[in-house]
């Protein structure tokens, strides 16, 4: 994938990062580091000279799919920034690899707190998941100068901060709202 075509899809500074500099934040992608696993590859956490705690997500190479989801992915995401939306740091394309680099949210996924963690969310911070997945979702569908429909909002794609507070992640199946408003029938997303 050229640089030439990343570089038109991505936004609000975002960065290209080295692979040399993915591979070192992460331990040469340790286990020790490793945070989950999808269908489209692998989770890392990292750290960043600057300080900075990241989350990368090493897509698998062999699919086709995954190529265009990576750069719908960094396309759509580094257009918009909202308190409920993950942070895209960047992204790289180095060495045949696909890494996307995301802020590091502390409490994983509501997914894992729910269903496998040993932690109970009060009522109070279960309502403030909702509400801040609500607000993400209204930002995607009526206040960012590009319209997305996600695709695919679960308990796995909603991650958690320190706080609890709820972010929307993983816009490999979002698709842009044309306000043409034409019927999509196709599936996506988990079913």
């Amino acid at each position: 994938m050229a640089d030439l075509d990343l570089q038109a899809n991505i936004h609000h500074g975002a960065t290209i990062f080295s692979y040399h500099a993915l591979k070192t934040a992460t331990n040469s992608f340790s286990d020790d580091n490793k945070l989950g696993q999808g269908g489209f590859g692998v989770v890392y956490k990292g750290t960043l000279p600057d300080g900075r705690r990241i989350a990368i997500k090493r897509l698998t190479t062999q699919s086709q799919k995954g190529k265009q989801e990576f750069l719908n992915e960094v396309k759509l995401v580094s257009s918009v920034q909202h308190r409920n939306l993950v942070k895209l740091y960047g992204c790289c394309t180095e060495e045949s690899e696909r890494l996307l680099v995301y802020e590091l949210l502390e409490n994983n996924s509501l997914s894992r707190v729910l269903f496998q963690g040993n932690l109970c969310l009060s009522w109070e911070q279960r309502y403030n998941v909702i509400l801040g997945v609500a607000r993400g979702l209204a930002y995607l569908h009526e206040d960012s100068q590009v319209k997305i429909i996600h695709r695919d909002i679960k308990a796995g794609n909603v991650l958690l901060d320190e706080k609890f507070e709820a972010k929307i992640a993983d816009f490999g199946l979002a698709r842009l709202y044309s306000d043409e408003r034409s019927i999509n029938t196709q599936i996506a997303g988990t079913l």
